[in-house]
């Protein structure tokens, strides 16, 4: 995490796990939702990164995060007797027609403390419509709150590639230092840290504490 003395005009989400409960932490849904049996699912990823060796490969860069998914969405394609071969389909599967059950509570009520307060909202994801699809959004009347979500779905330009945080100054007209960015990946805070934004390095096991750092930096 990186603080500063100025107050922050944007907060700038992740979606991922930052805005919704991590696929990790809803097997048991996952499992429900798909008919397996509960403990079917045992890749934790950040919750138990020494058994999730296809974790630790994404996190020391051998693979990518989308790589990472892929690979899952695989695993589980084949444990229905299904051909998977995109991360939406898994996740669709998963999440099912409702998906506001996972989504965290913490970041609702900090998204309601931002927008009381004037500040601005934005997403910049990776992978927001390529993981849930084009129709998920309309699920998830809390997004209308955000002024700009930046997908590179369809930009292509991938975090941390500097271009990317660009898309979100540019796009909200503030300098860097003026935009809180929390992400749950390291090379994703490191990025932002690179172009100046005070940052937030999301921990997925203590989500209250990440938000409220954030608010923080927001002046709340």
């Amino acid at each position: 995490m990186t603080a500063s003395k100025k107050t922050a005009a944007a907060l700038v989400l992740d979606f991922g796990g930052v805005i919704s409960r991590t696929l990790f932490e809803t097997h048991a849904l996952t499992e429900q939702a798909l008919g397996l049996a509960n403990g079917t699912l045992t890749w934790q990823g950040p919750f138990d990164p020494a058994n999730d060796s296809l974790w630790q490969a994404m996190q020391n860069d051998v693979i990518s995060e989308r790589d990472y998914w892929l690979s899952r969405a695989g695993e589980v394609g084949e444990l229905v007797g299904e051909n998977w071969t995109s991360m939406q389909q898994f996740v669709i599967r998963a999440r099912g027609n409702d998906p506001m059950p996972v989504i965290r509570p913490e970041c609702l009520t900090t998204l309601q403390a931002v927008k009381q307060n004037g500040g601005r909202l934005a997403i910049l994801s990776n992978e927001l419509d390529l993981f849930y699809g084009e129709g998920f959004r309309a699920k998830l009347p809390f997004l209308s709150d955000f002024e700009l979500i930046v997908d590179a779905t369809y930009t292509n330009i991938l975090k941390p590639d500097p271009r990317a945080y660009a898309l979100i100054t540019d796009g909200l007209a503030l300098d860097a230092a003026e935009c809180v960015f929390v992400d749950d990946q390291l090379r994703n805070i490191r990025g932002a840290e690179a172009v100046g934004m005070q940052t937030v390095h999301f921990d997925v096991m203590e989500p209250a504490v990440s938000y409220r750092r954030a608010l923080e930096l927001m002046g709340l």
